[in-house]
């Protein structure tokens, strides 16, 4: 069974930092595909990012882009995401997800393609 666990949210001002990190055990993660995903109060959810487990390939949703970065490590299964100058619209829960299919393009940015969630963790930026 797989699991996520998210961790390194918080309350940071506008302009600030933070790095989430989504622990994942269960299963091998080669060949898939490794999101995060926001959801603000009143809103669906909605993709932020996503890297490839194999090859490192990561890909962005635009309002994120040259801001956030994604990474992984794979000795520790782990996915990271680097949330720079952040700004009060990133305010969400973050969620990691796994595409539990094999993926040999991009990634979906969909999430009904993601299988296996995490529980989020929440992120409040102030103005």
């Amino acid at each position: 069974q797989v699991q996520l666990v998210e961790s390194g949210g918080g309350l940071v001002q506008a302009g600030g930092s933070l790095r989430l990190s989504c622990a994942a055990s269960g299963r091998s993660f080669s060949s898939r595909a490794m999101g995060w995903f926001r959801q603000a109060p009143g809103k669906e959810r909605e993709f932020v990012a996503a890297i490839m487990w194999s090859g490192g390939r990561t890909y962005y949703a635009d309002s994120v882009k040259g801001r956030f970065t994604i990474s992984r490590d794979i000795a520790k299964n782990t996915v990271y995401l680097q949330m720079n100058s952040l700004k009060p619209e990133d305010t969400a829960v973050y969620y990691c997800a796994v595409d539990s299919q094999p993926v040999f393009g991009s990634p979906s940015r969909a999430t009904r393609q993601y299988d296996y969630w995490g529980q989020g963790t929440q992120v409040t930026v102030s103005s």
